[in-house]
């Protein structure tokens, strides 16, 4: 193989970025520490003095992260009130002010076509001429969020979106000072012919702290474990559910009998009914289902609580999908400098060498 060749095949896919290495993870492992072995021992004295403030590093952070989620449940406080009134608002027990509800839209209606504006103020006019009664707050604002966010969309099954019609609010609480790190989704649900219960939970147990068998994995609060609630479904109402027929014949006299039994089935409710964590490990699927759990109650407190209306419009998903498509373009550039890095190098090339 000539040098050319040989230094092109080098460099792979990612330019002049080497191969990675097709070696096992556990040899890898193991030579990493054998190099290190190999050290004189005056070096890896001085490595492990580093290590040891490293460990104090990682327990300062993790304290860190504890008044952090202390400012959380402080501001919480502040939130509320807020949140309080948009449940209101949203419920229809309250109506805005025409102070609150000024808003400033002129971009919004440039950009909104003429024709759309024409048809909107006849339907309003014809509305108002046939003395139709004005809607109760704002119909569907949670299901409206669920259909719009996709990892929400994807829970949803048709047979869920007329008890969620029903949902008044989320919320989140934090754990109190001194108990373990956690916190708390709650729905809140209008009274409904589903279920009895008034609140559904979720709780997200939380890990703030270096572990000790692995400390410089430590990047900050985990969650751990999530804990669900029990629904009190109305008779016949459990769409976790569903009833299937299936036919029996008897050895013996050769009859046959039609039985009924329940089967579970896809639904949004099968969010209070976690997949629990076990300390002895998981398949590969539980563990990708609790993964995704994990990050479906980080999403609804981070992002889908406190900016709920800005979802409702679609104003959230615009700024998410930006962020996605500048990471594209980055990763597109990223790629034409690797490839222009490549032209250089081959041009490099000593053919006499």
């Amino acid at each position: 193989m000539d040098r050319k060749n040989e230094k092109s095949e080098a460099k792979g896919k990612g330019g002049n970025k080497p191969l990675q290495s097709d070696k096992p993870e556990g040899f890898l492992q193991v030579e990493r520490i054998l190099t290190f072995q190999l050290l004189p021992k005056i070096i890896k004295r001085r490595v492990y003095a580093l290590k040891r403030l490293q460990l104090q590093s990682a327990n300062i952070e993790a304290k860190f992260y504890e008044e952090v989620h202390e400012l959380e449940r402080k501001y919480a406080g502040l939130y509320q009130p807020i949140y309080d009134k948009r449940r209101d608002v949203v419920a229809g027990t309250v109506e805005p002010t025409d102070e609150e509800c000024e808003w400033q839209s002129d971009r919004e209606e440039v950009e909104l076509a003429e024709d759309l504006q024409k048809k909107a103020a006849l339907e309003e006019k014809q509305a108002e001429s046939a003395g139709t009664d004005d809607p109760k707050g704002v119909p569907e604002f949670w299901l409206t969020i669920f259909k719009r966010v996709d990892m929400l969309e994807e829970m949803l099954q048709e047979h869920d979106e007329p008890i969620l019609k029903h949902l008044l609010d989320i919320t989140v609480k934090f754990s109190e000072p001194g108990q373990p790190m956690s916190f708390i989704l709650e729905f809140h649900f209008e009274p409904n012919g589903y279920f009895s219960n008034s609140v559904l939970t979720k709780v997200y147990k939380m890990k703030s702290e270096p572990d000790a068998a692995d400390p410089f994995s430590f990047e900050g609060p985990e969650i751990i474990d999530c804990e669900g609630c029990k629904i009190d479904w109305q008779k016949g109402k459990d769409v976790t559910v569903k009833i299937v027929k299936k036919k029996q014949k008897h050895k013996g006299r050769g009859t046959i009998r039609t039985v009924t039994k329940e089967v579970p089935q896809d639904s949004f409710f099968n969010f209070f009914n976690p997949v629990k964590a076990s300390p002895d490990g998981m398949d590969e699927d539980l563990d990708f289902t609790l993964a995704t759990d994990f990050e479906i109650g980080h999403f609804f407190r981070e992002r889908v609580i406190p900016r709920a209306v800005l979802y409702f419009t679609g104003e959230a998903l615009e700024d998410d999908e930006s962020y996605e498509e500048e990471d594209l373009e980055e990763g597109e550039e990223e790629e034409d400098l690797d490839e222009e890095g490549e032209e250089e190098d081959e041009g490099d090339f000593d053919p006499t060498a």
